[in-house]
């Protein structure tokens, strides 16, 4: 099994299409396709990561995207939040959110706590 580093565009594309090709393929991870697949997803990763570096989240959009994915109202997040006014408040960025809200909407939306701990991207601008 050879394999090589991934350090150009064109490795990159080319192990995309083998990877493709395996995936398809679906093979046992204990046959050398399946472990030809899993070292090749792990260099794709640390490529993806290096050149193509995800932002992190936004904590207010991400308990918006929550909201638009569950079908949650503004009502929904009253357990998690307070009343509607601090609801409207915090989704508008005019209020932070506290330690126990995180907390709560954490464990309630099922949102990481890494994500919501962070400074909002719009208030930051």
């Amino acid at each position: 099994m050879e394999i090589k580093a991934i350090r150009t565009e064109a490795d990159y594309l080319a192990a995309l299409r083998e990877v493709s090709a395996l995936i398809d393929l679906d093979p046992a991870s204990d046959s050398p396709e399946g472990e030809r697949l899993e070292v090749l997803g792990t260099l794709v990763q640390a490529y993806e990561a290096k050149h193509y570096p995800i932002d992190p989240a936004d904590p207010i959009e991400a308990i918006k995207f929550r909201m638009d994915q569950s079908g949650l109202s503004v009502k929904d997040l009253v357990p998690y939040i307070g009343p509607p006014n601090r609801v409207y408040e915090v989704l508008s960025y005019k209020r932070p959110l506290s330690l126990n809200m995180i907390r709560r909407l954490s464990e309630g939306l099922h949102i990481p706590a890494e994500v919501l701990i962070r400074a909002p991207i719009a208030a930051a601008a």
